[in-house]
């Protein structure tokens, strides 16, 4: 691409996490061109590609599953001629479209260790910004004054938590200081937008370490703050829970194990659906009842403030639900239980909440020793639960559990 670019007549450098990854001795898992040619022109050289973004314009390049990025280097926003081009509100910006040089374009980036170009035209890294002294001593420092870039896009704060997080870096104080007292900023961030950074922040194999940071930086009730709200009180058992929820998954992407977005969005708002569900058994609802309700409850409030799409909430719900069918152990229902599609989620989901402090020892015991079980030995498990149990009549006309 680089080579076709250049070819094309255009200025075109490898930038970003690419080059800062490998000058660390990393493999990294995406590539990022910068070019001064226009999104447009981009688009009529590589047929497999599409223009994407309003706020920030920029190509994507699909080779197979690998899609490369492609952006048109940016400038400052006073050199805007027109709203479509850059906008702000509030110090925010709302759209960043503003075309200019290289050297204006690294100046543009947020961190220094971002803005490393590599060219292929003498195989050079070109750095305007000192990010190879920052890289070398392992330091996160914002371009420019650190508070105007932070209330530009609040997201940076999460980008500077993940990047320390994955890199293993220290923030430059400046950027310590700020992200300390800006964390309100990212209430006026876009939900979706808050969606996909989250998924950045706990899917690249760091969550434990990343939820820490957030914490230590008081942004965690601005993502999650129904699970925030939980923990007040020197709350341990909900933070071990969510840690170890964390830990289990960095584990999973180590081994590379698929995690899915709905197992770690049941993990991180579990505490508040737990907390609901215990006042909704107080008025008189059953178990199951009283979970169904209250994870769509909890989940109809996260929306607001880190938007989930509609393909995870029902898996979420259901791995809650889940928790009260698994402690129905009598007749015929643990064999229907171990057959559903929902049902090795919401087995690790027990043990989970066994792991971080719950006394559920015997449930999770018995459901491993289920499922390894021939079907003689299941019989007799659950005849020693008490046989079948007598189902209510329901009159005609009157709801049902969720269960039935």
């Amino acid at each position: 691409m680089l080579y076709r670019l250049k070819k094309a007549g255009y200025e075109s450098y490898l930038v970003g996490g690419g080059v800062r990854d490998l000058l660390l001795g990393g493999k990294p898992k995406d590539f990022d061109i910068a070019t001064d040619a226009l999104p447009e022109q981009i688009k009529s050289l590589f047929g497999n590609s599409r223009i994407i973004g309003r706020r920030f314009k920029l190509v994507h390049v699909r080779f197979g599953r690998e899609i490369i990025e492609v952006a048109t280097f940016r400038s400052h926003h006073e050199q805007a001629e027109t709203d479509e081009q850059g906008m702000m509100e509030d110090g925010l910006i709302i759209r960043d479209n503003v075309y200019g040089t290289l050297e204006e374009d690294a100046f543009r980036r947020d961190f220094t260790v971002n803005a490393l170009y590599y060219n292929i035209a003498d195989f050079s890294v070109i750095d305007y910004t000192q990010g190879m002294v920052d890289l070398k001593n392992r330091t996160l420092r914002m371009i420019g004054k650190t508070e105007v870039r932070l209330q530009e896009d609040p997201v940076r704060m999460l980008r500077a938590i993940r990047f320390a997080a994955k890199l293993g870096f220290h923030l430059e104080d400046s950027l310590k200081n700020e992200i300390q007292t800006q964390g309100e900023r990212l209430d006026m961030v876009p939900a979706a937008r808050l969606f996909d950074e989250i998924l950045k922040l706990f899917m690249s194999g760091h969550a434990a370490q990343t939820f820490q940071l957030l914490m230590e930086f008081n942004l965690f009730p601005h993502l999650f703050l129904q699970t925030h709200d939980c923990m007040k009180g020197n709350n341990e058992y909900v933070q071990e829970f969510v840690l170890q929820g964390l830990v289990n998954t960095d584990k999973r992407i180590a081994e590379e194990k698929p995690v899915t977005p709905a197992f770690l969005f049941a993990v991180l708002l579990w505490p508040a659906v737990a907390r609901h569900k215990a006042s909704l058994l107080d008025s008189g609802l059953s178990p199951l009842q009283s979970l169904l309700v209250a994870g769509r409850d909890i989940i109809s409030e996260q929306i607001p403030q880190v938007a989930i799409p509609k393909r995870f909430r029902q898996m979420m719900i259901d791995i809650w639900v889940f928790q009260a069918r698994l402690e129905q152990r009598r007749g015929k229902r643990p064999v229907r239980l171990v057959t559903h599609p929902r049902f090795r989620a919401a087995y690790d989901f027990m043990l989970l909440r066994n792991q971080a402090g719950e006394n559920i020892q015997e449930l999770c015991d018995w459901w491993t020793h289920f499922q390894e079980a021939n079907e003689g030995e299941r019989h007799l498990m659950c005849k020693a639960q008490g046989g079948k149990k007598k189902h209510r009549r329901t009159r005609p006309g009157k709801n049902t559990s969720p269960d039935t």
